[in-house]
């Protein structure tokens, strides 16, 4: 299906590895020209350069790198000092760290809603403007399952990504949906990324378990029996950020493979 995405701009946080780079070259593979960003240049780049080997010789699409920290000021202006106008923003952050909230200080819940709630705001804040303005625009948050389902042990993402979740409710019913502008939010289950290994080996830590067994046990807990690949992510962003999806607006998408039970 060709999705009518081709020489459009798009912006993707968190895209050096994991469900950042599969939605990153999902749209690079529908013709789409990618800036991504993310903190550790080796990776992003080693990332872009595995984006760029997959596109066939008739695809023109560019793909750009800027190795930054998108949650800080300086951040966010060295990106937007490349390029102004996208789009397409994908915001995606890494999330906070598991624990107990007794653990937890002012600081940490500060640093968990700037990374995860704030600094999409800002991106959006940045950019929805200019797409209203032309008549297109898409963003999507990447966000969690525990928005849905919360998790006790990731209490510092609950609060952060729900306030978010709240905020885009409204944005994305305000006057930009007649303008061509749809916001969504796409919740993650268990994907095969890096954050899923961190968070099974800080619980083999903590149950002297090994990481396979841990990751054996929650495959079992999932009706498709095993975790989500970063390419599939990647394909339902780049349809969600397509004319065909024009639509959708205000949703939450949960990718899971069937582990939330419930109705709604």
């Amino acid at each position: 299906m060709d999705l009518g995405l081709q020489g459009k701009w798009a912006l993707v946080c968190g895209a050096s590895r994991g469900l950042g780079w599969g939605c990153a070259q999902a749209l690079a593979q529908e013709g789409v020209n990618v800036l991504m960003v993310a903190r550790r240049a080796d990776v992003l780049d080693a990332g872009a350069a595995d984006i760029r080997a997959s596109l066939g010789a008739d695809n023109a699409a560019q793909v750009q790198v800027c190795a930054q920290d998108i949650t800080t000021e300086a951040g966010r202006a060295a990106v937007f000092s490349l390029r102004r106008d996208f789009d397409i923003v994908v915001t995606n952050a890494g999330g906070p760290p598991s624990g107990n909230f007794r653990d937890w200080d002012r600081a940490d819940w500060i640093r968990a809603v700037d990374a995860n709630m704030l600094t999409p705001i800002e991106l959006i804040k940045a950019t929805v403007d200019g797409m209203a303005a032309r008549g297109f625009g898409r963003i999507i948050n990447i966000t969690s399952n525990s928005v849905k389902a919360p998790i006790d042990a990731l209490g510092l993402s609950n609060g952060a990504r729900s306030g978010l979740t709240g905020f885009v409710a409204g944005l994305a019913r305000s006057g930009i949906a007649a303008q061509g502008v749809t916001v969504n939010n796409i919740l993650p289950g268990a994907f095969d990324t890096d954050r899923l290994s961190g968070l099974f080996a800080v619980a083999a830590g903590k149950t002297g378990q090994t990481v396979d067994a841990l990751a054996a046990q929650r495959r079992k807990g999932i009706p498709a029996q095993r975790f989500g690949t970063p390419e599939e992510f990647g394909a339902l962003c780049a349809f969600l950020c397509s004319p065909k999806a024009g639509y959708i607006t205000g949703q939450n998408l949960l990718v899971d493979g069937g582990a939330f039970t419930g109705t709604f």
